[in-house]
C-alpha cells in the first residue's frame, strides 16, 4: 500500500504542479495519499499557500478537478481500479511552523 499511495502521490504532484485550468487553485503541494485497502478511495492531503479564503478556493478547486485528475491517474498508473480522489487540508505544516515560532519566542539567547 506504501507504494501505491508514493505513485499516486507522485502523479498528482506532477498533474497539479503542471498547472489545472481552475484559476481557484493556488500553489498546491501534495503532503501525502491514504488509499483504501480496497484501491476504490483515496484521500490526498494537500497543503496550500496562503490564507484560510484561498486554501478554501483551492480545495474547492481541487475537488471540481478531481475527476481529470482521476482520469491522468488511471492514464498512467494502469491500476486494477482507480481510485476516487477526496482532498483535505493537512494542517501538520501550520503546526509544525507553530511550534517552531513558538520555540523562537521562548529561545533567551535570540
Amino acid at each position: 500500500m506504501r507504494r501505491v499511495n508514493e505513485a499516486v502521490r507522485e502523479v498528482l504532484s506532477a498533474r497539479i504542479a503542471e498547472g489545472l485550468k481552475d484559476p481557484r487553485i493556488g500553489f498546491v503541494t501534495v503532503t501525502s495519499v491514504e488509499t483504501s485497502p480496497d484501491l476504490r478511495h483515496a484521500r490526498v492531503f494537500v497543503s496550500v499557500l496562503g490564507d484560510e479564503d484561498e486554501r478554501t478556493a483551492t480545495l474547492a478547486g481541487l475537488a471540481s478537478s478531481h475527476g481529470v485528475l482521476q482520469a491522468q491517474l488511471a492514464r498512467e498508473l494502469r491500476m486494477k481500479r482507480t481510485p476516487t480522489l477526496e482532498f483535505a487540508y493537512d494542517a501538520s505544516v501550520d503546526h509544525s511552523l507553530r511550534i517552531s515560532e513558538l520555540l523562537e519566542r521562548e529561545d533567551p539567547d535570540k
